[in-house]
């Protein structure tokens, strides 16, 4: 044998490990692409976390990229594979052996697709439900209320001198009774509510602002009056839908002071670009104080929450329980 052919025939068997190789490094990144410490890479574009719940959104848009990243590779390593040992030889010229099927290279690129978006639902749907997950009477409750062109917020909370339930309060009926039953009792309350020329009085930035303590669990109850809209505070790095009908909710806990941005995130109409809002979120003692004032202002009680909830909303979520 020449020395020629000796060097062909010892490629061979590089040749047809190689895809494997790609696709076991493939499968190695992409499931524990999840598993690490958001900090010991970059954001991405992604803000700093400023909840206890962020910096798993954080991982799991990293974990993203880093899969995406090895399919990348893959794919490169393939057409780079097929492009060097694969090319036209200089001194034949002759039509190459035509392979009409191959059942290895075929399983191959049927199952490393289903792998890669198997993976890559198991994280998504594991933190989703994490997120989603509500705990049995947070510590606070605000009802954050959608409505063309600005935000309003009703704080459910036992706020001194004031009276009142949120339990019968005729403005928050279109909240289900099972987030009711978590309102604390004789929750008098008080409200805040803006319009497009509402700005913050310390930063000047457009909107009304929701106070938020810190350390503290906060649940958000988020309702609709007219079309829908998106609760989305650009640090939290999540975002949920505010539809009319039907009554969302989610849980933070804040960990850093400061006041953020946010913004609804669904197109609900011509001045959507104005339905801006700030989180201030401060200590737990300057929050009741924040309470306090907004009574003395008399903003005591709430303002309507919305459309009341459909019947296929509360029939699909009969059917959930």
């Amino acid at each position: 044998m020449s020395p020629n052919g000796s060097d062909r025939s010892s490629r061979r068997p590089m040749r047809r490990k190689l895809p494997q190789v790609l696709t076991a490094g493939l499968i190695l990144a992409t499931a524990t692409g999840c598993s690490y410490n958001w900090e010991d890479f970059p954001r991405l574009g992604m803000p700093t976390p400023v909840t206890e719940e962020a910096p798993r959104i954080l991982s799991l848009w990293q974990g993203s990229w880093a899969a995406a990243l090895a399919t990348g590779v893959l794919v490169w390593g393939l057409i780079l594979w097929a492009t060097i040992f694969h090319r036209r030889s200089r001194t034949k010229v002759e039509v190459p052996p035509q392979t009409r099927y191959n059942m290895p290279i075929e399983a191959l690129y049927t199952v490393t697709p289903l792998i890669i978006v198997s993976v890559l639902f198991y994280f998504t749907a594991r933190d989703e439900s994490k997120l989603l997950e509500l705990t049995p009477k947070p510590a606070h409750t605000v009802n954050v209320v959608g409505y063309q062109w600005s935000w309003g917020f009703n704080y459910i909370e036992n706020v001194p001198g004031v009276t009142g339930d949120a339990k019968k309060a005729p403005n928050l009926a279109a909240i289900p009774d099972k987030f009711k039953d978590d309102f604390p009792a004789n929750a008098g309350g008080v409200y805040d509510a803006g319009i497009p020329g509402t700005r913050n009085p310390q930063t000047g930035n457009p909107g009304p602002t929701l106070w938020l303590p810190k350390g503290e669990k906060v649940r958000f109850v988020l309702t609709s009056r007219d079309v829908i809209h998106s609760f989305w505070v650009v640090p939290f790095l999540m975002k949920q839908d505010v539809i009319p009908g039907h009554t969302n909710s989610f849980e933070v806990t804040p960990t850093q002071e400061g006041t953020f941005l946010g913004k609804c995130a669904e197109l609900c109409g011509v001045d959507h670009s104005r339905m801006l809002f700030n989180v201030k979120v401060v200590s737990p003692e300057r929050y009741q104080q924040h309470l306090k004032e907004l009574a003395e202002k008399g903003q005591t009680g709430y303002i309507p929450a919305g459309i009341e909830q459909t019947d296929p909303a509360r029939n699909a979520e009969k059917n959930q329980l």
